[in-house]
Formats: C-alpha cells, sequence, structure tokens
C-alpha cells in the first residue's frame, strides 16, 4: 500500500496503524509526538486504532523546546 509519510512516498503493510508509523519513525518513546492523517489530528489515544487507508497523508510531527 502507498502512503505518503512527512511528504515522503511511502509502501507500507496492509493494515498498518498509526501506531506503527510512529514506532518506525520515532522509535519506542512517542513523548513529544504529534500525528496528523490528511491534515486532520489523530489523538494518542486513537493511534492504535486508525489505520490509513490507500493514498493517505501522515505528518509524525516533534514538538521541539527552545527559546
Amino acid at each position: 500500500m502507498q502512503l505518503v509519510v512527512n511528504a515522503v512516498a511511502s509502501t507500507v503493510d496492509e493494515g498498518i496503524t498509526v501506531a506503527d508509523v510512529v514506532k518506525t519513525l520515532a522509535g519506542e518513546d512517542p513523548r513529544g509526538i504529534a500525528v496528523a492523517l490528511n491534515g486532520d489530528v489523530v489523538p494518542r489515544s486513537r493511534w492504535a486504532q486508525t489505520r490509513p487507508a490507500e493514498g493517505d497523508q501522515v505528518e509524525v510531527l516533534t514538538a521541539v523546546q527552545g527559546g
């Protein structure tokens, strides 16, 4: 299946979840991570149940602290 993940076309397994995408990009510690699916924020409580469809756009964002 094809997704666009952080503006990069990616081939992923059918049935992948948002949690799987985050784990691939950010590892086991998702602190400071936010996810948008087709421009809509996916609450962390829904990551494991949310399955992107063919052609969806997934943005995985990391909060950066600075001053």
